[in-house]
């Protein structure tokens, strides 16, 4: 298993007691395939994904991400672990405003000192059809096309695991299906697998496995 979670529990203070975000989390997810997080805003879908990415501690319980349990770990042991294992999609883009368009996407890559970073970061791009855009920066870019950079990115860094908050959610129809389509050719092609945080019950419908949470709590 890439992925396993055991009684996860994630609450913050407010007032004068503490807020229950999720409570009793337990799933898991095989190497290469790929699962969707449903349900409406505010049912704990970005804290999960948060959590799952080691972007968030837990208030309890464990997460083993590719056997590690990152829930031992402190903040540097975690940001190492994103570095070697994960990739993101985040919903805002998360771009660099003074890297063009290929340098945000060879960017992870050069951190990790993977070979032809220059290559790799060309190859996606085609992939989600910005080749005539990689020069262009940030400020240069649709929304819709800062959000094919920032997925041509997360697939260029050859992670083991990779989150997506709302991939398609920006996107107008066509490209919706166009970065849809990608996810899940590239998630077939390797063993990394996928976890995506959706409203688009189309898209979730593609996944192998989808749970759905409630205020909190999957939703059996």
């Amino acid at each position: 298993m890439i992925l396993i979670t055991k009684n996860l529990r994630k609450e913050v203070p407010s007032g004068e007691t503490n807020l229950v975000i999720l409570d009793d989390i337990n799933f898991s997810l095989e190497e290469g395939k790929s699962l969707a997080i449903t349900g409406p805003s505010g049912s704990g879908k970005s804290t999960l994904l948060g959590l799952l990415a080691g972007l968030d501690t837990a208030t309890s319980g464990e997460i083993l991400l590719d056997g590690i349990k990152i829930n031992l770990l402190n903040e540097e042991e975690r940001a190492i672990l994103r570095k070697d294992k994960v990739g993101f999609v985040f919903q805002s883009f998360e771009l660099l405003p003074s890297l063009t368009a290929l340098e945000n996407v060879m960017l992870p890559s050069e951190l990790k000192s993977e070979n032809d970073p220059q290559q790799r970061g060309e190859y996606f791009l085609d992939r989600v059809g910005l080749t005539d855009r990689k020069n262009h920066y940030p400020n240069q870019l649709s929304g819709g096309e800062q959000q094919r950079v920032a997925i041509a990115r997360a697939f260029a860094c050859s992670a083991k695991i990779l989150f997506a908050d709302e991939p398609t959610g920006n996107l107008d129809p066509r490209n919706g299906k166009l970065v849809s389509d990608l996810l899940f050719e590239v998630n077939s092609e390797t063993d990394n697998a996928l976890v995506i945080v959706t409203h688009d019950q189309d898209l979730a419908s593609q996944c192998d496995k989808k749970i759905e949470l409630k205020l909190g709590k999957i939703v059996d």
